[in-house]
């Protein structure tokens, strides 16, 4: 294990601002909004804040809240936060995140999982936290080509029974994270205590039996037709995309904020009101600042080849599973049924609120179900 901490130079923070401030913003049709993509009156003015007023030496100092390390794994530096909570070694927890994501989504639960004393819960419900950065994406280093969640999975399970030393874990994914955990539970079983997912991204093979599996489907392709032109992009041709974004900032920034703001649960709340200005944008500059936009979309690239996302058949996860199901515009909810052909499904919830990025929109559902899930399974 080599320890950790982001430090960004003052001249490429510098270049930074500059690229910024000499972005030529293109035409868009009047009243635009969000219609065609990223709200152009939105990311201008949130490009002025980023040039002029956004605090990157607080972000990068923020970054720095929790202990990070980076251990090799099959010739890939793999980034983590490591946080030892009240547990004190007896409840570890692998926590994944997803794209257009990166560790920051757990900033918010990351002291009420791991001391929950501090914040009115039980001092049985802590967690010792790894937190890592997916291959590729963030601070972790990046693989000569691409791969994607059954790999990481396979990298991730040595991360923490060689680097970190945990044998037996809890693991939960959501997006991509909730890939690489299901991926978990059907390879390496043997690692895994339990499973906490809030997507389901590898689906059971077969067709809908039920009226309700039949009108899922049916939203779910048209969430697929409204929201998922990126990712045919990503998947087929990544190096296409990353001609136009590299030493872009403002096009990256463009390209992940309409994805924060399409994906957001934003029937009760606006946009600024889920997500502030200084978390987009700490968010964008862990993409900006470590050159990953590309590295992250080979993700997509590798899932065809890895059979990612559909499970085999005859296959199912048998370790017991938890669900934490909410209204989540990009990948609306298969129903329980759905879910149960390959799951060992222990626990089902609804979650009221909250979109795509649920550990940041509505931290404390989050942290609360998390808690219940894991309570009375051992860890070991």
């Amino acid at each position: 294990m080599t320890p950790f901490s982001v430090a960004w130079s003052d001249a490429a923070l510098d270049g930074l601002r500059a690229r910024i401030r000499a972005y030529r913003f293109p035409n868009a049709p009047e009243d635009a909004g969000w219609r065609y993509g990223c709200d152009p009156a939105f990311l201008r003015a949130l490009c002025a804040y980023w040039a002029d007023g956004f605090d990157m030496r607080g972000a990068e100092a923020l970054l720095n809240r929790y202990p990070q390390v980076t251990h090799r794994v099959e010739g890939i530096d793999l980034h983590a936060m490591h946080v030892v909570g009240e547990a004190g070694g007896r409840r570890p927890l692998l926590l994944t995140h997803g794209w257009p994501g990166s560790v920051f989504e757990f900033w918010e639960i990351v002291e009420p999982l791991a001391f929950p004393s501090r914040f009115g819960g039980r001092p049985d419900d802590a967690f010792d936290l790894v937190i890592p950065s997916l291959p590729g994406f963030g601070f972790s280093g990046k693989p000569r080509t691409p791969i994607g969640a059954r790999t990481t999975a396979r990298l991730f399970d040595t991360l923490m029974r060689e680097g970190f030393g945990y044998p037996r874990y809890f693991a939960q994914g959501g997006d991509w994270g909730a890939a690489v955990t299901a991926w978990l539970a059907l390879e390496h079983a043997g690692s895994v205590s339990s499973i906490h997912l809030n997507s389901v991204l590898v689906m059971p093979a077969g067709e809908p039996h039920t009226e309700e599996e039949k009108a899922w489907r049916s939203t779910r392709a048209a969430a697929e037709e409204a929201l998922g032109g990126y990712q045919v992009l990503q998947r087929t041709r990544p190096q296409s995309l990353a001609y136009a974004m590299v030493d872009n900032p403002v096009a990256q920034a463009a390209w992940i904020v309409e994805r924060l703001h399409d994906w957001a649960d934003l029937r009760e709340r606006p946009f600024d009101a889920v997500f502030t200005r200084d978390q987009i944008l700490t968010e964008v500059m862990i993409y900006v600042m470590n050159d990953a936009f590309l590295t992250a979309s080979w993700f997509y690239a590798a899932a065809p080849a890895e059979g990612v996302n559909l499970m085999p058949e005859g296959r199912r996860v048998r370790i017991p599973t938890a669900v934490a199901a909410h209204p989540d515009p990009r990948a609306p909810f298969p129903p329980r049924s759905w879910v149960e052909r390959g799951y060992d499904v222990v626990r089902w919830t609804d979650l009221p609120g909250g979109g795509h990025f649920v550990a940041m929109e509505v931290p404390d559902l989050f942290v609360a179900d998390v808690r219940a899930w894991a309570r009375g399974i051992p860890a070991h």
